[in-house]
């Protein structure tokens, strides 16, 4: 058996750097996880945002501010997006789930996290260029972290209808 130390290393690929003694290899998966793991990161301080305006009755570029001004925060620029996004659009993101949901349940009957991951989810779906199933998916783990035991099921029927009814989406089901 040939000892380690013995063996050639194998020719490198062009364009394909000398492996660093220690280095971890990354793979294109790894690192579309990592940029899926920013963004989740980035709903989640969105979410905190928008649902802390929600409850407190102020404008959610007051609360986004606090966490702005707050040396130990760090505010991703996609939390900004949403949160801004979210209160830019709030009047037609609010029509667009009334739309959505049955008299029997209004919006503001709602509850207030469904409530606010809806509207983020909808702004990502109607006013973004992110994937349909990302922003859904990304808002039901959510639910399904932070919010009542029926609270998957509702929103992915709400957001389904959305993702189906949503402007500019193609005839023929693609996005």
């Amino acid at each position: 058996m040939a000892h380690p130390a013995d063996e050639q290393p194998l020719p490198l690929a062009a364009g394909e750097h000398p492996p660093v003694p220690g280095a971890v290899k990354v793979s294109s998966v790894d690192m579309a996880d990592a940029h899926h793991s920013t963004r989740t990161k980035a709903r989640k301080a969105a979410l905190d945002v928008l649902f802390e305006s929600d409850l407190l009755g102020q404008d959610a570029s007051v609360s986004l501010a606090e966490r702005l001004s707050d040396p130990e925060i760090t505010v991703r620029e996609f939390t900004r997006e949403i949160v801004l996004g979210v209160r830019d659009n709030a009047i037609e993101i609010d029509r667009r789930i009334a739309t959505l949901t049955t008299s029997q349940w209004p919006i503001d009957r709602m509850p207030r996290i469904d409530r606010c991951l809806a509207r983020m989810a909808i702004y990502e779906l109607d006013y973004t260029g992110i994937d349909a199933r990302a922003a859904i998916s990304e808002a039901l783990e959510l639910a399904d972290e932070l919010s009542t035991d029926d609270s998957v099921a509702f929103l992915n029927g709400l957001l389904g209808r959305a993702a189906q009814t949503r402007p500019g989406r193609k005839a023929d089901g693609e996005q």
